[in-house]
């Protein structure tokens, strides 16, 4: 349960490696925030993550968590919500993919399909369920602008990020009444490992700054949360722009 100043206590980030789940919660540890749970593949990277966050003062376990098996998704995930309440889920895997290639290579644009949604459909049902069931908390999903409206350049990833999009708000519409959130945060370009050596795009942000969005809207308890908050002025006026014209427009 939240604390007497309303901050979560605990926190369970699938995809522990994020950069932007990971400043998430160092914002959050900042605000009381005392019990993480960091899900992913077993990796150095997971327990640098893990020990860095030990070191601002919470009480930090990993547990092995992969998008791509869904088929485990229920027993792995039970176990975490077994030792305990939770008050925020982070959903924040995924990956880029790359467009040239995948297009060459449809297994490999299957693969991002299969984490960016199915692994998410499967891990969302199971933390909202789990959720439900305690009576309380926050599911935040981490989509994208790219799933606005698909784009030449990214269209497999988008589309991926639209159909996580779409899901994501039906299953908060789900969950009215039951004093479960569902946030979905759409940020723009973000400045990360994964975009490193990607041509940067207008309105470009950092990890920090999506973290800060994720943070405030969990206080609001907004449903959708843009990074920065002019995108969404910005697609309010592209989903409008005949297809003709937006094959031509430099983004």
């Amino acid at each position: 349960m939240k604390d007497a100043f309303g901050a979560p206590q605990s926190l369970l980030v699938l995809g522990g490696t994020s950069e932007i789940a990971l400043a998430t919660a160092r914002r959050l540890i900042a605000l009381r925030t005392r019990r993480v749970w960091l899900a992913g593949r077993p990796s150095p990277a997971l327990e640098s993550a893990a020990a860095e966050l030990r070191g601002r003062g919470a009480d930090v376990r990993t547990v092995d968590f992969d998008a791509l098996d869904s088929a485990s998704h229920e027993v792995v995930l039970g176990k975490v919500f077994a030792e305990g309440d939770i008050d925020v889920v982070l959903m924040a895997f995924g990956v880029l993919g790359d467009q040239a290639r995948d297009e060459e290579e449809p297994m490999a644009a299957v693969r991002v399909a299969q984490t960016n949604y199915t692994g998410a459909v499967s891990a969302g049902l199971v933390c909202a369920g789990a959720l439900q069931a305690q009576g309380h908390g926050s599911l935040v999903v981490l989509s994208s602008v790219a799933g606005e409206r698909a784009r030449r350049a990214d269209f497999i990833y988008g589309s991926s990020k639209a159909g996580l999009d779409a899901f994501a708000q039906g299953l908060g519409d789900a969950l009215q009444g039951t004093g479960v959130q569902v946030m979905v945060v759409r940020p723009g370009f973000v400045r990360t490992r994964a975009t490193a050596g990607r041509p940067e795009q207008p309105l470009a942000t950092g990890p920090e700054e999506v973290a800060a969005a994720i943070v405030t809207g969990l206080r609001r308890r907004s449903e959708t949360v843009w990074v920065p908050g002019s995108l969404r002025v910005v697609m309010a006026a592209l989903r409008h722009v005949p297809r003709p014209l937006f094959r031509r427009l430099p983004i």
